[in-house]
């Protein structure tokens, strides 16, 4: 079972011990780690810090995710526009 609140998306990167990871559904939310399993620890812990910093900084807070989902993929190259 996918014990998370929001749905999270983890990119690997051309080094083979680095990830980045963010919640499409929690704005502002990112990080990295060194392995996929170490992403969806750390984001287990940091989206609840993060939600906790919203409802301190009387921010809104998204709606759980009542069905999240893990997606992994290969990072995504920026485009400058």
């Amino acid at each position: 079972m996918i014990n998370i609140d929001y749905s999270l998306v983890i990119e690997a990167t051309k080094e083979p011990d680095y990830f980045g990871f963010y919640s499409p559904d929690l704005e502002g939310f990112s990080g990295i780690g060194h392995s996929v399993e170490d992403c969806i620890y750390k984001a287990r812990w940091g989206m609840i810090d993060h939600v906790n910093m919203l409802n301190e900084m009387g921010l809104p807070v998204p709606a759980k995710n009542p069905n999240p989902k893990i997606t992994i993929q290969n990072e995504q190259e920026l485009v400058a526009s």
